[in-house]
């Protein structure tokens, strides 16, 4: 009786230990992507795995830009998660996002790339938008940059990219939460 109670017991701890994760993340279903396949304008991704890394997050932001996630969370806890990498199209190359950590430019698929982060951060102003890559490594980083393509648009890894466009009017007009609400005299109630 006493090894089919330990046979048991260890089962058990077999089966907790393994929802014992927090930071795991699963695949999205293929559904999430269709919101990038409708996009305005071409939505990078490095398809549905890149170096045994699936997409684990398909997201639209207010400021318009599409994130594509790639992998189980490097660091994070709940609500926060740092995948091993990052695909972010922005619709506007009038923005090249930096800092204070150095960079510097090299040309990735005939596009002027600037590389940031000791190559974990690779930037490419392509067509109409802003590819940003941002990866745990500079290999998985140069990867991504050699194999993204847009998921709405026809195109082929590896293949030279769009030239940068000259910046569209993105930055001119306000997003719609950045928009006051009109003014109105005090007592008079909204009507919306």
């Amino acid at each position: 009786m006493r090894p089919a109670a330990l046979s048991l017991a260890a089962l058990c701890a077999l089966a907790l230990s393994s929802c014992g994760n927090t930071l795991q993340v699963t695949p999205i279903p293929h559904q999430q992507l269709e919101g990038l396949v409708v996009a305005p304008f071409p939505v990078y991704w490095a398809g549905a795995s890149l170096q045994k890394l699936d997409v684990t997050e398909a997201s639209h932001d207010p400021s318009d830009a599409y994130t594509v996630a790639y992998g189980n969370c490097v660091r994070g806890g709940q609500g926060y998660c740092v995948p091993p990498l990052r695909i972010v199209t922005s619709p506007d190359t009038g923005f090249i996002p930096g800092g204070a950590s150095p960079v510097s430019t090299a040309r990735i698929r005939g596009a002027r790339a600037v590389i940031a982060e000791q190559g974990r951060t690779i930037l490419i102003p392509t067509g109409a938008v802003m590819l940003s890559i941002y990866a745990h490594s500079a290999p998985l980083a140069r990867a991504a940059a050699e194999a993204a393509v847009p998921i709405n648009a026809p195109a082929n890894p590896g293949e030279s990219l769009p030239a940068r466009l000259p910046p569209g009017e993105f930055d001119s007009k306000p997003l719609p939460s950045q928009v006051p609400d009109p003014l109105h005299p005090l007592g008079v109630p909204l009507s919306r």
